[in-house]
């Protein structure tokens, strides 16, 4: 398992176009993607899950992956992060 600290940038946190973006990143990877945040894990690769998170610009959010694949998935899962998703 690899993680990583990121803090969310968009203006409007991960709501629903952002959050398509990050998931559509990483649903392609084999590993699992996990969000960590206010401590609650939800499942990095559904978007309703990561919706209802409420995570806001600002968050320092963990971002977990595991499996075969798990440094790249994290690679992916910061830059979109880091990148504010487009926004």
């Amino acid at each position: 398992m690899v993680t990583a600290k990121v803090k969310v940038v968009n203006p409007q946190g991960l709501h629903m176009r952002p959050a398509h973006v990050f998931v559509g990143g990483v649903k392609n990877f084999s590993s699992d993607v996990t969000i960590i945040f206010k401590g609650a894990s939800v499942n990095a690769k559904s978007i309703m899950q990561v919706m209802l998170a409420g995570i806001t610009q600002g968050s320092e959010i963990e971002v977990c992956c595991e499996g075969a694949d798990e440094q790249e998935a994290l690679d992916e899962a910061v830059r979109l992060i880091e990148s504010g998703l487009g926004e």
